[in-house]
């Protein structure tokens, strides 16, 4: 990245010199001999660094300093001295300039300042960035909807904002669950510690305590340092567990011990520690029938059901359509860096027959598509996916052929098509399977049936 010093001096030589010196570094330079100069050179032409004399006839570096923070804010200033002036430099940072280099100074000092002023000053865009990324991701507004089951969504997670209470969300995968339990934690009390996330279904059984609980050196094979678990590092925010419905039995036993008392314990440790950790948990499963089928248990299911959020299927919330259609097209022109394109009725429409099994993500991710695809600035029905061109079907129901089916054949088909579907990616394979990522899992290997290869 190439970066652009305005230096403002009014000796010629002095000013020719150091010119030289930063296009030989490979800065971009513009030179101006007074103050009323730079400030034109500012109207016209954002610069990363204006580097000013303090002392030069008519306006000097300090009313300089002030209206060039005025006319550009974040452009950085450092101001050139002499010894003699050295407290009215400093009085200079005060007022926002961000270095300043004592005359005389040589060719490795000038290069210093001038690169140390340009790292703090990517820092701080970064941080910035980062900050209103957060914003971005937790703001309630940017969970859109109209809907009556939204709005339900909405007072209840409002509810949760204000009290410590355990959360449970349940929700298809897709539906936003993870973006309720972010908000729930940035807009409460806790926002300021950490928010720790766990996905349960892509932790293997075996090392889901060590995971969660932390181990010590020696636990187990391979362990060969102490490790501290996610509770531990949560402790004083919040940890979300995702796909809670996955956890395995003996597990979710230890995990209703630091739900009830706060005290974990580490695999291979003997002596409990106290953390202060809020959960929020979520699931795409149905906990009360893993409970009454022996795959929940019981009193954990008690004590996770404390308030519970409930996200509905994109399929039974269709009137929000349009509107989160409208709010993406916003968010990825943004995103990709292009003019919103129009979108057409007809694909609205098409939209609207889809039963959208990935939910909201799956909108997002089609729409993005879509708009990196789009020419003449409108997304037209001809640009749809194939699986948008599928004709409804008549009812729920599968026919049974007059011939009878293999049923183990037709289990396979189905996975081979729903990986096709997926470009072999499993999560989404067992969206649209209506499975949990394990369950699938566990069939691909009872049918010896690759991912990656998922028509052979």
């Amino acid at each position: 990245m190439s970066y652009t010093v305005l230096v403002t001096e009014d000796d010629r030589v002095q000013r020719e010199i150091i010119s030289d010196i930063l296009r030989l570094a490979g800065y971009e330079v513009r030179t101006v001999a007074s103050g009323t100069e730079s400030l034109e050179m500012l109207r016209s032409e954002e610069v990363d660094v204006l580097l000013s004399d303090l002392k030069m006839p008519g306006m000097d570096g300090l009313e300089l300093l002030r209206r060039a923070k005025h006319l550009r804010p974040d452009t950085e200033v450092v101001i050139m001295t002499a010894h003699a002036t050295i407290k009215t430099a400093v009085t200079a940072m005060k007022e926002g300039a961000a270095d300043y280099l004592e005359k005389p100074f040589d060719k490795d000092e000038l290069l210093f300042v001038i690169g140390r002023t340009l790292e703090r000053s990517e820092l701080r865009r970064q941080n910035q960035q980062l900050r209103e990324l957060v914003a971005d991701s937790v703001s309630l507004g940017n969970i859109v909807g109209e809907s009556p089951a939204m709005q339900r969504v909405f007072e209840r997670t409002r509810r949760a904002v204000r009290v410590n209470s355990t959360v449970l969300i349940l929700g298809e995968s897709g539906t936003g669950k993870e973006m309720i339990a972010r908000h729930i934690h940035f807009e409460g009390p806790r926002r300021k510690k950490p928010f720790i996330v766990v996905n349960c279904a892509a932790i293997p059984d075996n090392l889901v305590e060590s995971e969660l609980f932390g181990h010590e050196k020696g636990a187990f094979t391979g362990a060969e340092a102490s490790r501290t678990g996610k509770f531990e590092i949560a402790d004083g925010g919040t940890i979300f567990l995702d796909e809670i419905g996955d956890m395995h039995l003996e597990s979710q036993a230890k995990l209703l011990r630091v739900l009830q008392d706060g005290m974990v314990e580490r695999v291979g440790g003997g002596k409990p520690r106290q953390v202060d950790v809020r959960a929020i948990v979520a699931t795409n499963r149905n906990l009360r029938k893993a409970v009454d089928e022996g795959e929940f248990r019981e009193d954990l299911y008690f004590r996770l059901d404390v308030l519970s959020i409930e996200l509905p299927p994109l399929r039974d919330r269709i009137q929000d359509l349009p509107l989160l259609v409208n709010h993406f097209r916003d968010k990825l022109s943004k995103k990709i860096g292009i003019a919103p394109p129009a979108i057409q009725p007809e694909v609205l429409e098409a939209f609207r027959r889809y039963r959208w099994p990935g939910n909201i993500r799956e909108l997002e991710h089609t729409l993005e598509q879509l708009f990196i695809l789009a020419e003449k600035d409108a997304v037209t029905v001809d640009m749809l996916p194939d699986k948008f061109h599928a004709p409804a079907p008549v009812s729920g129901e599968f026919v049974l052929p007059p011939g009878g089916v293999v049923l183990e054949d037709l289990e396979q088909s189905f996975i081979r098509q729903a990986l096709e579907r997926s470009g072999g990616q499993i999560k989404e394979a067992a969206d649209l399977l209506g499975l949990t990522y394990k369950t699938l899992q566990y069939r691909l290997k009872k049918h010896e049936i690759d991912r990656r290869k998922p028509s052979e």
